[in-house]
């Protein structure tokens, strides 16, 4: 017995001297003073032992036990006088770590904003496919296989292998090695068969009217593509706002009332308002939507060029070829679209004169919103 108490002190000693922290230390104290622990083991072959030698082992064991209790209280207080010194080396007069908190992008916000006043006017926000079929793009919005914008230099065209890649089922014609040779020939699939980044958000338009029946009150933001040349002014990715209502008996007057309280609502109640006639394919009649200059109050400057009114958007009354499109009975429904891209309406509101910068991921510019 007495050479199991002396092992038993030679191993706590070595173990304690290696102790560096209190978590260490309460290990050591459970290991040789708890209720299983090394020294409750010897104490508990004491009944076992002659009478004569239970005094004496009994005596060292207590013995060993107030050692080490003793031990481990006084390294305790070693290491917690420690840390109290570590903690007298931090100078609490210096300032803090600055930590910089994130927050959305400008265009960000601004597509909420819009959405926002929309939402308060009744509208339900729907997004549409970014990958879209020529047929949405164009044909549907009653833009003809001719018009300009669906040439190759107006539009970003996918390769054929995208749509098999979206599952798209080609007729007979158009599979296999036939099917590439034809291609090669310069032959197009039909509108349903080409896929493209769209142009425009109004691809949304028919999307939703094929599925849903009016009355309908709509708003539709998302990323355009168009093989712009990048300027101050212009870029080959955008984003666009666009929002149509349909329902019977939807008059230009309406149109008119919704975008006139957007306009004030968006850039402030001093807002003046004009239309302009203009064409669009998928609108007839077709205006677009002026606002007095935000920075002259109307009288002229730079950034009006001297005019008075800043262009925010092109509107009008749905073209029937449309709703034809839709499947909608003839001359059952009307409604109202408008389009409005939001790098514009950033730039008016805040008084940015180039584009690029929302795109160039620059602080010093995006922490002033």
């Amino acid at each position: 017995m007495s050479e199991e108490i002396r092992e038993l002190e030679e191993s706590f000693l070595a173990e304690i001297e290696k102790i560096d922290s209190i978590e260490a230390l309460e290990k050591i104290r459970i290991k040789y003073l708890g209720r299983k622990g090394m020294l409750n083991e010897l104490f508990s072959k004491l009944p076992q032992m002659e009478i004569s030698q239970r005094a004496t082992f009994g005596k060292m064991l207590n013995e060993l036990k107030e050692k080490i209790s003793l031990e481990i209280a006084e390294k305790e207080k070693k290491l917690r006088g420690k840390k109290r010194e570590e903690l007298k080396e931090i100078d609490l007069t210096l300032p803090g770590v600055y930590f910089r908190l994130g927050k959305k992008h400008v265009l960000t916000q601004t597509i909420e904003k819009v959405l926002s006043i929309f939402e308060n006017l009744g509208f339900t926000v729907i997004e549409g496919p970014e990958i879209e079929t020529e047929y949405y793009n164009f044909e549907a919005l009653n833009i003809p296989p001719q018009h300009p914008a669906t040439e190759a230099f107006h539009t970003f065209y996918l390769e054929a292998q995208m749509a098999v890649g979206r599952g798209t089922k080609f007729p007979s014609e158009y599979k296999g090695e036939a099917g590439r040779m034809a291609v090669g020939r310069g032959m197009k699939f039909p509108s349903e068969y080409n896929y493209l980044l769209r142009s425009q958000t109004s691809t949304v338009q028919v999307r939703v009217m094929e599925k849903f029946k009016p009355p309908l009150r709509i708003v539709s933001p998302g990323r355009v593509y168009r093989p712009d040349a990048v300027d101050a002014s212009h870029s080959f990715m955008f984003h666009q706002i666009e929002g149509f209502a349909v329902d019977e008996n939807i008059r230009f007057s309406d149109l008119k009332g919704v975008l006139f309280i957007f306009a004030q609502r968006f850039f402030g109640k001093d807002i003046k308002m004009r239309f302009r006639p203009h064409h669009f394919p998928f609108t007839e009649p077709s205006v677009e939507v002026d606002i007095s200059c935000i920075i002259c109050k109307g009288k002229g400057c730079r950034v009006c060029g001297g005019k008075g009114w800043l262009e925010i958007l092109g509107a009008g009354m749905i073209h029937p070829h449309v709703f034809r499109s839709a499947g909608y009975p003839k001359d059952r429904y009307t409604g109202f679209a408008f389009g409005m891209g939001i790098e514009r309406m950033a730039m008016l509101k805040y008084g940015i004169e180039d584009i690029r910068l929302f795109f160039e991921n620059d602080l010093r510019f995006l922490q002033q919103f």
